[in-house]
């Protein structure tokens, strides 16, 4: 059984944005009981992480540990057409991860106690995100 989904997504501005909720939406929908759950984000300036979801804090340091290792305006990178944050947002998305793969136990995500699912948005101007979510298993 496969099962496939496109969530939109908003952002703001640079930071991240729980989507564990509507990842388990899915997969409840799917019927799926035993298989996994294949995210995909269609952009090369977003990306996807499993991060602790209880602290907020430790989002914000990463954000804060990016920024120090990708900072905006870098004189290094070329590809500045769109913007001092546009090939800082490229290097973050290559960095991190532009897929997860998560099982799926029991019809739900087998996520730990403390993990959540994010799309984080590297650019610093509000954007439209297209995640692909594929449910593949068995009832």
């Amino acid at each position: 059984m496969i099962h496939q989904q496109t969530l939109t997504i908003p952002t703001r501005s640079r930071g991240t944005i729980e989507i564990t909720a509507e990842l388990e939406r899915i997969v409840s929908e799917s019927g799926v009981r035993t298989g996994l759950c294949n995210v995909f984000v269609h952009h090369t300036s977003a990306s996807l992480i499993v991060c602790e979801n209880a602290d907020p804090s430790v989002r914000q340091d990463l954000e804060r540990f990016a920024a120090r290792l990708v900072p905006d305006g870098d004189p290094l990178f070329q590809h500045t057409l769109e913007g001092s944050d546009d090939m800082p947002a490229h290097v973050r998305s290559i960095l991190t991860q532009t897929a997860l793969t998560i099982p799926v136990v029991d019809g739900s995500l087998a996520l730990g106690t403390w993990q959540g699912t994010f799309l984080w948005e590297h650019r610093t101007s509000p954007h439209w995100r297209s995640v692909l979510v594929t449910v593949m298993g068995e009832a």
